[in-house]
């Protein structure tokens, strides 16, 4: 039997992913909930030179180790601890720290590419899709790359024109199919968050019994 829930939260980058899965958890006891990026699970790159990093593709589906996430989350849900990579995203690669994750009854699993596998899929309980203007979220990466990621104005642009905005037309939004829901607007939309915590409360009183 299952002894947690996970929970989906997919969209392309800056659409609100993170503030959704925040919104959603916030109302639970913080020793029952933990929220996971997928950024966690790139690959590192340590073994190529720091200049080709740079020009790595991160956005799409083969810079994930879904094996190890799959891997990870099977762990969670059967209450494993697991030990996830702790990501640097200045010299991307794995840090030598981890975060050790236990025990919690609800696993929020965020990122761009959580809907793309299906096994990952199978094995979520709530899949949810953010959809926000591609303008909006373009401006949102802009800002956070500068001001928490050390990227120049022009290397973020490059990197959206040349990776980001393909790579989401072609692996990103297609899994909004899968998703349960598609909600606008991410963690600012009141009223969807305030029916996932609902639904959350729902599925934890069944797991519990």
């Amino acid at each position: 039997m299952k002894k947690s829930i996970l929970i989906g939260v997919a969209g392309g980058t800056g659409s609100g992913k993170t503030s959704m899965a925040k919104n959603i958890v916030c109302d639970f006891d913080p020793r029952q909930v933990v929220i996971i990026e997928q950024d966690s699970y790139y690959f590192d790159l340590r073994n190529i030179p720091l200049d080709a990093r740079r020009h790595h593709n991160f956005d799409h589906p083969e810079a994930y180790d879904f094996d190890l996430l799959k891997q990870h989350m099977r762990g969670l849900i059967d209450g494993e601890t697991v030990e996830v990579p702790v990501y640097d995203y200045t010299t991307h690669t794995r840090s030598s720290k981890v975060h050790w994750v236990s025990g919690h009854k609800i696993i929020v699993l965020e990122g761009i590419m959580v809907l793309y596998d299906s096994e990952l899929r199978d094995m979520m309980d709530i899949k949810i899709y953010i959809q926000t203007a591609s303008d909006i979220r373009f401006i949102r990466r802009l800002t956070r790359d500068i001001k928490h990621r050390g990227r120049s104005v022009d290397s973020v642009m490059q990197q959206y024109l040349e990776t980001v905005r393909p790579m989401h037309e072609q692996f990103v939004e297609p899994t909004k199919q899968y998703a349960d829901i598609i909600i606008p607007e991410g963690g600012h939309n009141t009223v969807a968050v305030d029916l996932f915590k609902t639904k959350v409360r729902s599925l934890l009183r069944q797991i519990a019994k």
